[in-house]
């Protein structure tokens, strides 16, 4: 396993973002009888061979227009053919079974990225044997799991990884009776048919998942039209179950990280990273918070910097 320092990848890695524009197609695909909305970015004047392809995944309960675009549009500048989508339950997307929204469902979701590369390979602008994933903030933990066994894919890119285990669950949440509190929440939730609250608010307010303000809650950054903002509390047992931190041996891919020490749950990645036998890159950069990674263009255009070079560095295999 290699780690480069921020110092290090720095100098050897400069952007190589152009000022090329970015055109977009809204497609949709299907998986699992529902239909999901998804959207192609790609480089204008790209000629008419295939590119290598990068499937954009974002935060929990996010939707496709949020940090994914960012990153997509970061991809496409940079030569590759990005694809986002909203899952299963949210945005444009349909239903999960049942006709249920807005749970947070790593199985759902994880499938939905399978899917997506099932489609994004057969489309012609894509070179089926050079596709990638990219994961960012919860949705790493699915990609990692989409992608591990997957011969569709090459590689991947985690970006600001929520990476949690049982112990580190119980930090967040409450310690075992906060944990246990809420997967009883979830119980009751789902046995009513679900129980939907905000997903974002400011900072202290009572009855929302985020209580936070920040990226979610500001208009001009995630509070875009296009944001559900809604969180089904049947969510709560599915999410506190999931533990990927621990499950670094089942990745086949050469793998490249993004975080910051200032970021969500760093001993996660490192826990993960330390259990991870295959090649990987780690970039550690300093004072980067979680929200940054998602917006901020300097720090969106250093993790996108990374996973490109990953993802190119399998160009000459």
């Amino acid at each position: 396993m290699k780690s480069l320092s921020l110092t290090t990848a720095a100098a050897l890695m400069a952007s190589t973002a152009a000022l090329a524009q970015v055109e977009t197609r809204t497609v949709t695909f299907q998986n699992e009888g529902a239909t999901l909305s998804g959207t192609l970015y790609l480089p204008e004047n790209r000629g008419d061979a295939p590119l290598p392809a990068v499937v954009v995944t974002g935060a929990w309960t996010s939707v496709q227009e949020q940090m994914p675009a960012n990153y997509a549009r970061e991809m496409a500048e940079r030569g590759f053919a990005a694809f986002t989508f909203d899952f299963r339950g949210w945005g444009k997307s349909g239903d999960l079974p049942g006709d249920v929204r807005f749970v947070e469902s790593p199985a759902a979701k994880t499938s939905d990225i399978q899917a997506a590369f099932e489609f994004v390979a057969t489309l012609p602008e894509v070179d089926a044997d050079h596709v990638n994933g990219l994961g960012i903030c919860a949705s790493a933990g699915y990609m990692v799991d989409a992608v591990a066994g997957n011969p569709l894919v090459q590689r991947v890119g985690l970006v600001a990884p929520w990476l949690q285990n049982q112990d580190i669950v119980e930090t967040v949440y409450g310690g075992k009776d906060g944990v246990a509190g809420l997967i009883g929440i979830s119980q009751a939730a789902e046995a009513q048919g679900g129980d939907i609250i905000p997903a974002a608010g400011p900072e202290g307010a009572e009855g929302v998942l985020m209580p936070i303000g920040g990226y979610y809650y500001e208009a001009d950054r995630g509070a875009i039209p296009e944001y559900d903002d809604k969180w089904n509390n049947a969510g709560w047992e599915g999410w506190l179950t999931y533990h990927p931190a621990d499950n670094p041996r089942r990745l086949d891919k050469p793998l490249a990280i993004v975080h910051s020490e200032s970021a969500a749950i760093p001993q996660g990645v490192q826990t993960f990273l330390a259990g991870f036998a295959g090649d990987a890159t780690a970039q550690w950069l300093e004072d980067v918070t979680q929200f940054d990674f998602y917006d901020n263009p300097a720090d969106v255009t250093r993790a996108a910097d990374t996973v490109a070079e990953h993802f190119r560095l399998g160009l000459d295999g």
